[in-house]
């Protein structure tokens, strides 16, 4: 193996995404760092998706598929990071695309860094071409708390799987959490621990295609909750390592409850899940109130749900219909 250019695994779960792939895979193929292996999951698609992958690697040796019993997004990552053979990996999700130099640009974060984790900043493009650029200039080696409590103030640090390089040794004992939704939410903090120090960079490289169609963007279900699974979880496992990050942490679960809240306007099921959401975010309105870094949405969000939900709920509809008109 090059030292120089090491060889590093493009990890693409595939689900009924067919219409999406071509763009995607085209964005992939294209990469300026050519020792790449990309390790394509067909987690039971219905749509085509899984035969086409297949045309797909008869045109170009570096694509390797695999066919597996639907197991959700969580297992089909942690089927492909398993196979691969790549010192790093990168994860992409298959009706996404990428820029040409998005893995090189990631790879050398962490050459020049000499880091086990970079990332990259991100476009938002909507279904009508909208797009919404996150992306600066620059770059910055970053420790790990540093870069936990920029993710938990959603400060230009997320917590989505795509948009890294990853050690593949991070990944020897940590997994996506099966059968959940949010999974990266209770995964990329633990990758951040682990890496100690994280290569960051302020270009955007990846292009994440937002539809109204997706799981997370889809009409509000029981699995929804695990947004607030996923947050706690996370805010336990930070507090213990990090206990200094407290008032980032309660923001965060705040932050976690108002999203819960918000996706669930309009529906009248959920009685009690919703009372234990008001009461969690009144119980803990101070960490937000009195803390500079919390945004002003989230203190404007409190102040009206205090004086009573039904205000709370006709400015929000309005707001999120202005968000998306």
């Amino acid at each position: 193996m090059n030292t120089n250019t090491p060889l590093i695994s493009v990890v693409l779960p595939i689900y009924n995404v067919k219409k999406y792939l071509n763009k995607c895979m085209n964005s992939v193929l294209k990469q300026t760092y050519k020792n790449i292996e990309i390790i394509m999951v067909d987690d039971g698609s219905t749509d085509g998706s899984g035969e086409y992958c297949e045309v797909l690697a008869g045109k170009d040796d570096r694509i390797i598929v695999y066919h597996k019993t639907n197991g959700g997004l969580s297992d089909a990552r942690n089927y492909g990071i398993a196979r691969s053979k790549g010192k790093y990996i990168t994860c992409v999700d298959s009706d996404d695309y990428i820029d040409e130099d998005y893995v090189d640009y990631l790879f050398q974060l962490i050459v020049k860094y000499d880091t086990r984790m970079s990332i990259c900043q991100h476009r938002v493009v909507s279904e009508k071409n909208y797009i919404k650029d996150y992306g600066s200039f620059g770059d910055e080696k970053m420790s790990s708390v540093n870069c936990i409590e920029r993710m938990l103030y959603h400060d230009i640090i997320d917590t989505s799987a795509w948009a890294k390089m990853y050690e593949k040794s991070l990944f020897d004992d940590i997994k996506y959490p099966k059968g959940k939704l949010y999974e990266d939410i209770a995964t990329t903090y633990k990758l951040f621990i682990k890496s100690s120090s994280i290569a960051v960079g302020y270009e955007s490289k990846y292009n994440y295609i937002i539809r109204k169609t997706s799981i997370v963007n889809s009409e509000f279900n029981i699995g929804k909750f695990d947004l607030l699974d996923m947050t706690d979880k996370m805010a336990k496992d930070v507090k213990n390592e990090f206990p200094e990050l407290m008032p980032a942490i309660v923001r965060r679960r705040v932050y976690a409850r108002f999203s819960t809240l918000n996706q669930m306007l309009n529906i009248n099921d959920y009685h009690n899940e919703r009372k234990k959401i008001i009461d969690f975010i009144k119980k803990n309105r101070r960490y937000v109130l009195c803390n500079k870094r919390a945004p002003f949405r989230d203190k404007l969000a409190i102040i009206l749900l205090s004086i009573n939900y039904k205000l709370y709920k006709l400015i929000w509809t309005l707001a999120l219909k202005k968000k998306y008109k």
